[in-house]
């Protein structure tokens, strides 16, 4: 070992460790000038097809570069790093193509349009990248295009271990950095506290550190390897716990059915996270196939690969329910292809848990196998093959011509937000449709298109219309009437977050509750809002008869159906703080009166 690492030092000269220094700087150099374009909304941030692909590639291809600097020859190195900067190119390109309005990795606080990649394609970028990159070094290791089982564990849990730990050593260097800034604050020099306040300085030491860190790493190969043998071992003695809960939780379903699991409406989320954990687990016992391994270990190892497929199902049914009831959207086919990888996992998994005369031998070919189909799977997400907001906006438009959703209750927002240039298109056309609904989705797809909506549920835009305040209530209890002053009041003036939407929007419902709610004759209207949830809001007139808001009603009670069933009915009544407000220099100070069990929402009769 020790032979194998003075090898490995002499192959990663002080050269490579200049190069690797000097990669990490032109990067952070270069990622700093496109943060500043972005911050002033200058070139190349107002070139979308620029500005996207560059961000992309410097975030990805530099690392690449540091990782293959000593260990591909220059050869190998380029070919490797043109392939992967044209696919990245690819990705980049078409995710500005497709234009979803998805979360963008940089975001922009002039509210003005900037090109950038969208957070989904970094993050799912990184992966593919990482998976691709273990390929290469092992095959480039090995001689061979399939290198064996374990020099792919060797190379992937080294750079995984390595970027671990660069990214540590980043945030210990501005920890020291901080540390030294506020020693100079005490002797009133603030000159390092201003300097760490800019992004020019910190942009590209953060990615010199990180280059460093991946120097230092590649060559101490034995802490490396250290690290991952502890880290691997302490895994999986997780590993028996996490076969208790999942067995515990699969023979509780004959008993308590799945409504309660379709409920949640996340379900396949967290089988999906559930199969993660098994899976890294498993392989965490596994290893490269050769470690030595507790009979405990093993046994629970084959279990958890038996459990992945009944979880996988009941995950694959879940999803399977909601697409029948909503139809297809993007996150619906991401979770799709998801469980395609995890079918892929469980079926293997399940044939190397039968393979008695091994231990779990074939994990080896089903990993493998499987990092390909991953590759695969990210690359048709990506791209025009099984675009996720494609698949969506083409379902949901279906939908709608079938019948199985009315105009009245369709998602314009979703085809604006998350439908990208092909939901900006059904928009269009759903703009010029005719039939009994035309003037409808006329109306909707225009509200959907308007620039003032920046976010999909983002509260609609107040009108200026007039509006009938009357008939926007729902007035309890049955029978009153609203003070004539309140509904003829002017609400305009009134700023937005004083209000609820009933007030100034049209088809805005409040249940309007009429009270005495100071005990002395005088009427007060509480309104709660019921599009969303909200605070209610209780108003009163004052002395000049304009109604303002004069307390309010907290989210926990409005949110609580069973507290508003009994105002509806009228089945409450009023009484008396407990303890008096302090009048503090003629401000009023109010206690809060602290939770206690009887208050909660579930214990309502």
């Amino acid at each position: 070992m020790e032979h194998n690492e003075i090898a490995l030092e002499a192959q990663v000269s002080r050269k490579v460790m200049a190069a690797r220094l000097a990669v990490g700087l032109v990067q952070g150099l270069l990622l700093y000038w496109l943060y500043a374009a972005s911050r002033d909304v200058a070139w190349p941030a107002t070139a979308p097809y620029l500005m996207a692909p560059l961000l992309t590639v410097l975030l990805i291809v530099p690392v690449l570069l540091v990782s293959s600097l000593g260990h591909l020859a220059p050869r190998q190195a380029a070919a490797w790093l043109l392939a992967a900067l044209a696919v990245l190119l690819v990705l980049a390109l078409h995710d500005v193509w497709r234009g979803t309005n998805s979360y963008s990795f940089l975001s922009n606080w002039n509210d003005k349009p900037i090109g950038s990649p969208s957070m989904l394609l970094v993050v799912f970028s990184c992966v593919f990248f990482f998976i691709a990159h273990a390929l290469v070094m092992a095959g480039a290791q090995d001689g061979k295009r399939i290198a064996s089982y374990n020099t792919y564990f060797e190379v992937a849990w080294k750079l995984a271990i390595q970027l671990l730990f660069s990214a540590f050593f980043v945030g210990a260097v501005f920890l020291v950095l901080y540390m030294g800034a506020s020693l100079f604050m005490l002797v009133k020099l603030n000159f390092l506290h201003k300097l760490l306040e800019e992004s020019w300085f910190n942009v590209p030491i953060s990615c010199t550190a990180f280059s460093c860190a991946m120097h230092v790493t590649d060559v101490r190969p034995s802490i490396v390897r250290g690290i991952r043998t502890l880290l691997l071992v302490l895994m999986s003695w997780i590993l028996p716990v996490a076969v208790v809960l999942v067995t515990g939780f699969l023979c509780t379903l004959p008993f308590t059915g799945l409504t309660a699991l379709w409920e949640t409406r996340h379900a396949t989320s967290v089988l999906l996270f559930t199969a993660a954990v098994l899976l890294v687990l498993v392989n965490a016992a596994f290893q490269n196939g050769q470690a030595v391994v507790a009979l405990p270990l093993r046994v629970s190892a084959r279990m958890a690969a038996i459990l992945i497929l009944p979880i996988i199902m009941v995950g694959i049914y879940a999803l399977g329910l909601r697409v029948v009831q909503y139809g297809w959207t993007s996150d619906r086919v991401i979770a799709a292809a998801s469980l395609l990888v995890a079918s892929s996992y469980a079926i293997g998994y399940l044939w190397a848990a039968y393979q008695y005369d091994t231990w779990l031998r074939p994990l080896a070919v089903v990993n493998i196998f499987t990092s390909f189909l991953v590759l695969a799977v990210l690359l048709a997400l990506f791209t025009p093959i099984a675009d996720p907001a494609r698949i969506g906006v083409n379902s949901q438009m279906a939908r709608l011509a079938k019948g199985k959703i009315v105009a009245a209750k369709f998602d314009f927002r979703y085809l604006r937000f998350e439908g990208g240039r092909y939901g900006q298109a059904a928009l269009e056309e759903l703009k010029r449709s005719a039939g009994p609904d035309a003037a409808l989705l006329l109306r909707e797809a225009t509200a959907a298109q308007a620039l003032s909506l920046k976010q999909r549920w983002q509260p609609p835009v107040r009108s200026t219309a007039p509006v009938s305040v009357a008939a926007n209530m729902i007035v309890w209890p049955a029978g009153a009437q609203l003070p004539a002053s309140f509904v003829a009041q002017k609400w305009d003036a009134m700023p937005d977050d004083r209000k609820p939407d009933c007030l100034t929007i049209k088809d805005g419902k409040c249940d309007a509750f009429i009270l005495d709610a100071g005990g002395d004759g005088k009427q007060q209207v509480l309104l709660v809002a019921r599009s969303y949830a909200n605070l209610g809001r209780l108003f009163a007139a004052g002395a000049d008869g304009n109604w303002t808001v004069v307390a309010t009603m907290s989210y926990r009670d409005t949110a609580c159906k069973a507290v508003i069933e009994k105002l509806r009915k009228g089945e409450f009544n009023l009484i008396d703080r407990p303890y008096k407000d302090l009048n503090v220099g003629g401000r009023r100070v109010e206690f809060e009166i602290s939770d206690t069990p009887e208050e909660d929402c579930s214990k309502i009769k």
